[in-house]
């Protein structure tokens, strides 16, 4: 069966060409970015995700996967400001491998209220500031509807504020991270419409847990983000 779908996210390495097989892409992969907990904004980590997005970065080119992800990591008592200092100079450092090779490095906004407490990178201002000042059009964030929803609200203007740093998207429903129709509190088609109007041509991925028949949860949600 057809969905229109176009690649899937969040692929290891060795997974990367799979999707072939389907007629189909890795949307985004891992490619030793670190971890959600421990990343970016910590200065210790940054060689060994250098040395993997050395790694791994030409592998993702290669396999035609367009996006890479990487994290802020926990604040574990850091202001923001010192953390938002050592995330800069860490994407700093991996940059130019990106750039090189035509792969973007997507930061991922999460909560850190519900999902993923103390998470540094919970607001799209802090990873705004960030993007800015490492400047690089291969370096983005991964703007993830659900948790944004969570956090700070204001959608459709964020998004459009912010439309030049913002790489992927990631949808889900709020509450529950569930199907994106009509049950939850997200207006997915206008969200959709807003991103596409502000001129965004890169990929939204799925990232939901249906509560029923997978298949006919997600034919929802491509029809309702078919815009």
């Amino acid at each position: 069966m057809s969905l229109g779908l176009k690649g899937v996210d969040l692929l290891e390495v060795d997974e990367f060409e799979v999707p072939r097989r389907f007629g189909l892409i890795c949307t985004m992969g891992y490619a030793g970015g670190g971890s959600i907990s421990d990343s970016m904004n910590r200065i210790e980590n940054h060689a060994a995700i250098e040395a993997a997005f050395r790694k791994n970065i030409p592998l993702a080119a290669k396999a035609g996967v367009p996006n890479v992800i990487t994290f802020s990591g926990n604040r574990r008592g850091l202001s923001d400001e010192e953390g938002a200092r050592n995330t800069i100079l860490g994407l700093n450092r991996v940059k130019q491998i990106a750039e090189d090779y035509g792969v973007t490095i997507c930061l991922e906004l999460l909560n850190s209220k519900v999902n993923h407490p103390d998470y540094m990178a919970d607001h799209t201002s802090w990873g705004a500031r960030v993007m800015h000042e490492v400047n690089s059009p291969r370096v983005k964030l991964l703007y993830d509807i659900y948790h944004m929803q969570i956090m700070e609200g204001d959608l459709i203007d964020t998004i459009r504020a912010n439309i030049g740093v913002l790489g992927h998207f990631h949808t889900g429903g709020v509450p529950g991270r569930h199907e994106i129709g009509p049950t939850q509190e997200i207006q997915y088609g206008a969200v959709m419409q807003a991103i596409a109007d502000a001129g965004y041509t890169g990929y939204v991925a799925h990232e939901f847990l249906p509560t029923g028949d997978s298949i006919a949860s997600l034919k929802q949600a491509v029809a309702i983000c078919d815009v």
